[in-house]
């Protein structure tokens, strides 16, 4: 979604909500959230609320009028019946027999509600420096994780990772030979954007950002001299990561072509650009996973911008053997969520003992 129709979106979704959820939206633009998050928070929270009302737990007609005090008096038992209802609701606009949705679209809907009552009952303050209220009901309330062993997580994802050389011949694949198997029309827009995405791929693969850290670079946090660049990590914290020397010559193309390209001006700090009427404007998330999907599918198998960043931890693990540094470059706070590379590089061992 282009930034300009997301932030549309969400100033509609921002008219239909109680003023308690438009603190907690002001509060997350501090932290930052990103707009994309922020969006589906919002809808998680319409949802919620036209349920409360539909359900007839609250006795208004409108989500805006629902007073704080009947999010303060939910009950454990209430926010099951919610889930239940989620788990076994037809699927909109799906010819799928199945009903209700995923378990991971549950969780998301838990972890947007979590952050919502944990804000109010923990994060603001009122005239007396108290939270809203005190009794936080999401506490009780668990996500479920897919039973998987770290081995089999690494068995499904390792064949949708671009480990070894595969990297750089992805990166030479976009450049020498997407253009000659794509159609008239596709030609177009990838002589345009060329060097701007294979500067986001490479730096993704180079780097292990995440995608909302990505496009929310500005030209300023860029430092092409030191090979590192400057993001928000979640929860709002500053890093500086560093950028491996493959990537310097992608994002040098890039910038040659950037002001020119994209009618960049002094204004348009965004390091990523599109352009829309003739206008920069800063490249949005959705229009990077269909971009990386695009060219990842054309080469190998079809994967999302996460995947790339998976590859790089990967890949800087086989090098150093370290899970420290690997959560470093990650921007995690501790090692436990390396772990999964241990598991594909312990793979990838086997497989070369095996050629001996």
């Amino acid at each position: 979604m282009k930034r300009e129709n997301l932030l549309a979106h969400i100033e509609t979704l921002k008219a239909k909500m109680p003023w308690y959820v438009l603190d907690y939206y002001q509060s997350k633009l501090i932290v930052p959230y990103s707009f994309t998050t922020l969006f589906e928070y919002l809808k998680e929270y319409q949802r919620f609320f036209a349920w409360l009302i539909d359900a007839k737990i609250v006795n208004v007609s409108f989500i805006k009028d629902i007073p704080l005090k009947i999010l303060e008096d939910l009950k454990k038992k209430d926010l099951e019946l919610y889930i239940n209802m989620l788990m076994e609701r037809p699927i909109q606009n799906s010819k799928s027999a199945n009903r209700g949705l995923a378990q991971a679209t549950i969780n998301r809907t838990i972890s947007a509600l979590s952050s919502l009552f944990k804000y109010l009952t923990e994060e603001v303050e009122n005239e007396d420096g108290e939270p809203y209220f005190h009794r936080n009901v999401m506490k009780k309330i668990q996500t479920h994780k897919k039973r998987e062993t770290l081995a089999a997580r690494a068995e499904n994802i390792k064949p949708k990772l671009f480990l070894g050389d595969e990297t750089n011949a992805f990166l030479e694949f976009i450049d020498n030979e997407y253009e000659e198997k794509s159609s008239p029309r596709a030609k177009v827009f990838f002589t345009k954007n060329k060097e701007r995405d294979l500067a986001i791929i490479a730096l993704i693969l180079g780097s292990g950002i995440r995608l909302s850290e990505c496009i929310n670079i500005d030209m300023d946090d860029l430092h092409l001299r030191t090979q590192r660049v400057e993001v928000f990590r979640k929860g709002g914290k500053r890093d500086s990561v560093n950028i491996a020397s493959f990537v310097i010559p992608y994002l040098e193309q890039y910038l040659v072509v950037r002001k020119t390209r994209y009618k960049a001006e002094k204004l348009d700090k965004a390091l990523f650009l599109t352009s829309y009427k003739g206008q920069a404007n800063r490249i949005d998330a959705s229009s990077v996973e269909k971009m990386v999907g695009k060219y990842s599918k054309a080469f190998k198998i079809k994967v999302s911008p996460h995947k790339l960043r998976h590859t790089l931890a990967t890949r800087l693990y086989a090098e150093t053997n370290s899970q420290v540094l690997v959560s470093h470059q990650l921007g995690h706070a501790s090692t436990q969520v390396t772990d999964l590379y241990t598991h594909i590089v312990d793979e990838e061992q086997k497989n070369a003992l095996d050629k001996l």
